[in-house]
């Protein structure tokens, strides 16, 4: 299998094969709206878009379809997933059950080296923020996004596994796109706060209810906003 260096798309991964250059290219797209959601994925417009053959870039839409990020349909290919308020809701109502679930194993979990190392997560966001209050922070990925660490912080192989493979991209998708401006940001912040402050002091029962009234606000903000481009695309038609 052909591997090389990422460092030409973006990417200090190190030695990866090219689907998974792709793979990495075509997700961060997604999620960021680059490639509308609802978007048809034409195999071979994709693979002059990135350079590459159709076999390295199928292997990519398998992962992708994987990831819940890309669905396909009889006769119709492969196809980006539509940002709808049924899918909202649906990955919202999860995250928050699930999310809850982790702060409260990662208040009993987390090693106070591990709550340190999230304290300072937290004051570079917060640094971050006010220097730039647009809320850019909250599109961090993996080990710089403050629910990831969370998760991780569980201990809980199987719900790491749900939070972090299963539903992180989706999830992404929705607050990347829909959930985050500056007048949300600063919200979110003071709420990471108090999370980290119950995981902190040991109380998970806290650290449970502020988690999952932290999504609840979130998907409430997210709602309003798709809500908004959804009317905006009807008074253009």
């Amino acid at each position: 299998m052909v591997r090389r260096s990422t460092a030409a798309l973006g990417f200090d991964l190190g030695a990866t094969t090219i689907a998974d250059e792709v793979f990495a290219k075509i997700r961060q797209a997604i999620v960021e709206g680059e490639i509308a959601s609802g978007s048809k994925l034409s195999e071979p417009e994709m693979a002059a878009r990135y350079g590459i053959s159709r076999g390295p870039l199928r292997e990519a839409l398998r992962r992708l379809e994987s990831s819940n990020l890309v669905e396909r349909r009889a006769n119709c290919g492969a196809r980006v997933v539509t940002l709808t308020f049924a899918g909202l809701i649906e990955i919202y109502q999860v995250r928050e059950s699930l999310e809850g679930m982790a702060a409260r194993l990662a208040a009993e979990c987390m090693t106070p080296a591990e709550i340190a190392d999230l304290r300072g997560l937290l004051a570079r966001h917060r640094d971050q923020v006010d220097g730039d209050p647009s809320g850019a922070y909250f599109q961090k990925e993996g080990d710089l996004d403050f629910h990831f660490r969370i998760a991780r912080g569980s201990g809980n192989r199987r719900l790491i596994g749900m939070l972090c493979d299963d539903l992180y991209y989706p999830a992404r998708m929705y607050r990347f796109q829909f959930g985050m401006t500056g007048e949300r940001s600063q919200a979110a912040l003071a709420e990471h706060g108090l999370i980290v402050d119950a995981i902190a002091e040991r109380d998970a029962e806290l650290a449970e209810w502020l988690t999952r009234r932290h999504i609840r606000a979130s998907r409430r903000y997210a709602e309003r906003r798709l809500g908004a481009r959804q009317d905006e695309s009807r008074g253009s038609e």
